[in-house]
């Protein structure tokens, strides 16, 4: 009997309606192959909903993700959309969409793929076998806490605040999302504080070492931020899986990101508790420079949906074949414009995903 699964597709904004289309296809024809269902349902978010609705976030959006098994989000926001009030622009729908899910954690995977070595900007050597998970918390820190906003002091000089909190349950959560994580990979769990100089720190490093003891099997070690951001750079081969708050984890996972050499090529997901819908969505933007001109790459889209089966449907053999016929893709040298390097196939997103589904039925 085929398993059904209710996924909520939000396209959203530029490229995003293209390589969600592609990965729909791919879904499609891993579902028949291992017996999946899945009940696809398409809302609006971000840019395409303010054109519509005037909210980047729907009420009806959120609740259908809500009713959903998992969430795949493509890309949102443009430049048509930057210049609207903070609240009106699509990337407050993404804080919503995290906030109305109760998504803490955030896994943005760092795996350099042996045929795209070269496109790193660091030497070979260096980045040859990398392969980080980086686990941000994602509704807490200083994006979140209070007070915040921009004051006038008693000189009539204004004064901007913002307030970096975390509670130890907050930080006892994310903590076993890492551990958990590290148990799945190599065993290795680098958390990341500022514990010298900040007092929130100072608990989550307390509060990480306290939970360390249920996970003997995980080698736990600390670092402080600026540090790990020198590390990463230097010799990012150290990393397996690295825990940190909302702020240190938005700079770390973007710069672990570049390591690949291709953000294009990049998944993440972001997930609450156990049994509640999470969201998948490639690490790139909206690139509206070339939306709608059959040039963006689907393969983070393709690698996140992957994700979904792996993280959110517990379907790991469905997703390791999906990892697979994308490797095979880059194997037989089919490129798109931004992972393009001489002497390979050069193809459109339309002519990408054409090639993944003939892989995946052989």
């Amino acid at each position: 009997m085929n398993q059904h699964y209710k996924i909520t597709l939000l396209p959203g904004d530029g490229i995003g309606p293209e390589i969600m289309a592609v990965t729909v296809e791919v879904l499609n024809v891993i579902g028949q192959q291992f017996n999946l269902e899945f009940e696809f349902q398409e809302a609006l978010m971000g840019g395409a909903a303010i054109d519509a609705t005037g909210n980047p976030l729907p009420a009806e959006t959120l609740e259908m993700c809500r009713h959903s098994h998992a969430v795949l989000l493509a890309a949102i926001g443009g430049y048509k959309w930057d210049n609207l009030p903070r609240e009106q622009r699509p990337e407050t729908g993404l804080l919503g969409l995290r906030a109305g899910l109760g998504l803490f954690a955030n896994l943005r995977p760092a795996t350099i793929l042996p045929q795209l070595i070269d496109a790193s900007t660091l030497k070979r050597e260096v980045v040859e076998g990398v392969d980080i998970m980086v686990v941000r918390e994602l509704t807490g820190g200083v994006y979140f806490g209070q007070p915040k906003g921009i004051f006038s002091t008693e000189t009539g000089e204004k004064r901007g605040v913002n307030t970096m909190a975390y509670t130890e349950g907050e930080i006892d959560r994310i903590a076993k999302v890492g551990f958990e994580t590290a148990q799945k990979r190599r065993g290795k769990l680098c958390s990341v504080d500022k514990a010298n100089v900040l007092d929130v720190s100072q608990l989550w490093r307390d509060r990480v070492i306290a939970m360390s003891g249920q996970y003997p099997d995980v080698e736990l070690s600390h670092l402080y931020v600026d540090n790990a951001a020198m590390q990463l750079v230097r010799s990012p081969k150290q990393f397996d899986t690295i825990v940190t708050g909302n702020l240190f984890g938005d700079i770390l996972s973007d710069a672990a990101a570049m390591l690949t050499g291709s953000i294009g090529m990049l998944p993440s997901a972001s997930l609450g508790e156990a049994g509640k819908p999470g969201v998948f969505e490639p690490v790139h933007g909206s690139a509206p420079d070339i939306a709608g001109q059959d040039k963006a790459n689907p393969l983070a889209q393709v690698l996140s949906a992957a994700m979904m089966l792996r993280y959110a449907l517990d379907q790991p053999q469905a997703a390791d074949k999906m990892e697979q016929a994308v490797n095979q893709v880059l194997d037989q040298g089919y490129r798109t414009g931004d992972i393009m390097s001489p002497g390979m196939k050069a193809v459109g997103c339309k002519a990408m995903g054409e090639v993944l589904l003939k892989v995946l039925d052989n």
